[in-house]
């Protein structure tokens, strides 16, 4: 049984940075009640978020720190299991996800959906929906197990009745049968390449008992040609590579050259064309000005006459050296495309010696296959051939032992994953305990004087009859009949819960059920089933209704909201 012991929290929601801590374990009975709005359903919420990491209403994750703070938002929880307790920290600004078992700090290695994944199944051992079903009944976001639809009935049922290991032993048989599919599929494959194998192997020696002197004559001649080819290929493939080796030393140094000359006679291009421009420059001084941009002083008519015919033989003498720069460089580079050509035959020419060495190479294997033939068709020893032969068969004989057993595994897994499914062993253990709930349902729909015949059928399907035995739908009843389905299936819950000891836990909560739709004979009957539950049970409501409820309970817990921060009153 999980008991709860204490929730405390601060920045949450409406509270500020002072800590709220709820006492959850000394009294039986709380009541909790405060005007709208003043944080009384916030522990819900609290609550909710540090056991699932999700408030219990719909609330966004960056609307759960409190707006004015917006930092520090720490929900602790503390409970026990057996002898184990354990003490939970989730918080915002900054991200805090902590479990302590004995107050020793759970291994974090693993990704925050996996720790809380290990929280749900390994410690709670119930998720959030049925955390809403069996822990709180409340009017903001709850749906009741009448308006769950199919899948989802299913998972809390489960939860109830602890089958949910069904699930994943499920999901581990089905991780195994594709190891058994796939063990099948590459014992076949090695199969078919040994049967192949043996095939080859046992033509093979067929071949070399059948082989005569005629055949060994036929064979050493067959090696003698295969000799003289592969030995013209062998001095085709020598005197391309020594061609080469000269070729590529030469073409090698007059591509070198080539280069130099022309990193050269591009320079001197370019030191043309600077000389050019500069001459060009001064020559317009000589041409448009008539005194010196630097001294300013007035330049002779006859000087600037004679220099700029000085400039003119001057830039003449570097165009014709550009010129010829231009003219070598244009030569220079068909020479290079002459030379590149000659480095593309170098490549081919080598490609080709490479392409003769692999047919020797190719040949020479073949006149290696063909003398260790007639080596041992002379000696007329084929042990070795049949003692290879026996190794492949009786490697065959195990692969086909093992793929049989295999295929045996394959089959027992899959009656197992039968069993596994909705429909086996689940769905059994549910048919054995319907009788229970069904009963259990019936006896606290009496309490609540609806006297309707309530039974739930092997795929969770209800069926409701009145005592004329006319037939109900859940939304055919009023809000207030609803109310008492919804509070019956919650205790029959929890009633299935303590007998299998799965979901089993000593706190109920109740959000403003005596405020919604009940009655006052309802609201009697709602409070004379609390007073019979056991001693261990925690009964938290939360309510508007001071002036009925006062003095019921033994603890009284008012919220109030001074200056925009919740703040929490206790009184016994």
């Amino acid at each position: 049984m999980i008991k709860f012991k204490h929730i405390e929290f601060r920045n949450f929601l409406s509270t500020g940075d002072t800590p709220t801590r709820i006492d959850l374990a000394s009294a039986r009975t709380t009541l909790v009640v405060g005007s709208n709005g003043s944080g009384k359903s916030t522990m819900l919420d609290a609550m909710s978020f540090a056991l699932f990491g999700k408030p219990h209403r719909n609330i966004t994750k960056s609307q759960i720190p409190n707006t004015i703070n917006q930092k520090d938002c720490v929900v602790e929880i503390e409970f026990s299991i057996e002898n184990s307790v354990y003490n939970i920290r989730r918080g915002i600004n900054p991200n805090l996800f902590e479990i302590r078992l004995n107050g020793n700090l759970l291994n974090q290695e693993s990704h925050s959906r996996d720790y809380q994944k290990m929280l749900e199944t390994n410690i709670l051992k119930l998720n959030h929906k049925s955390f809403r079903q069996v822990v709180v009944l409340g009017s903001s976001n709850f749906i009741p197990f009448m308006q769950l639809a199919a899948a989802a009935r299913r998972e809390v049922i489960e939860d109830l009745l602890d089958i949910r290991v069904f699930a994943k032993m499920s999901a581990l048989v089905k991780e195994h049968q594709i190891k058994l599919r796939d063990g099948i599929r590459d014992i076949d494959s090695s199969l078919v390449s040994l049967k192949d194998r043996i095939t080859l192997q046992t033509r093979h020696i067929k071949q070399l008992r059948e082989l005569d002197g005629q055949k060994i004559a036929e064979t050493r001649v067959e090696i003698d040609e295969l000799g003289a080819e592969s030995k013209k290929f062998n001095d085709a493939s020598l005197k391309l590579l020594e061609d080469h080796d000269a070729n590529r030393e030469r073409v090698s140094k007059e591509f070198k050259k080539l280069r130099d000359d022309a990193t050269m006679l591009t320079t001197a291009k370019l030191e043309a064309s600077h000389k050019l421009s500069e001459l060009a420059k001064q020559g317009k001084i000589y041409q448009d000005e008539s005194a010196c941009p630097t001294c300013e002083q007035k330049i002779d008519e006859e000087f600037k006459k004679r220099r700029f015919q000085e400039l003119q033989v001057s830039a003449d003498k570097l165009k014709g050296a550009l010129d010829f720069a231009n003219d070598m460089l244009s030569k220079n580079k068909e020479q290079m495309q002459i030379v590149e050509a000659s480095w593309g035959e170098l490549i081919d020419q080598k490609r080709q010696g490479d392409i003769f060495d692999l047919r020797r190479q190719g040949i020479e294997k073949q006149i290696a296959k063909l003398s260790e033939k007639l080596q041992i068709s002379q000696k007329g020893d084929f042990s070795k051939g049949e003692a290879e032969l026996a190794i492949m068969v009786n490697d065959a004989d195990e692969l086909t032992r093992k793929r049989s057993k295999t295929v045996e595994d394959r089959t027992y897994n899959e009656a197992i994953s039968e069993m596994l499914k909705d429909t086996g062993i689940k769905t059994k253990v549910i048919r054995q305990y319907l009788p229970v709930m069904n009963r259990l349902i019936n006896t606290y729909l009496d309490v609540f004087d609806l006297f309707v015949a309530f039974h739930l059928d092997d795929a969770l399907n209800e069926t409701l009859r009145s005592r004329h035995r006319d037939k109900f739908t859940y939304p055919s009843f009023s809000e207030g009949e609803k109310a008492r389905i919804d509070l019956a299936l919650l205790f029959a819950w929890r009633e299935v819960a303590r007998m299998r000891n799965s979901v089993n836990t000593n706190l109920l909560v109740l959000d403003e059920v005596f405020d919604s739709s009940l009655d006052v004979e309802g609201a009697e009957s709602l409070q004379k089933i609390l007073r019979t539950l056991d001693e261990d049970t925690r009964v938290v409501v939360i309510t508007h209704k001071t002036d009925v409820l006062e003095g019921e309970f033994e603890r009284k817990i008012e919220f109030r909201k001074p200056n925009n921060f919740s703040q929490m009153c206790v009184s016994c």
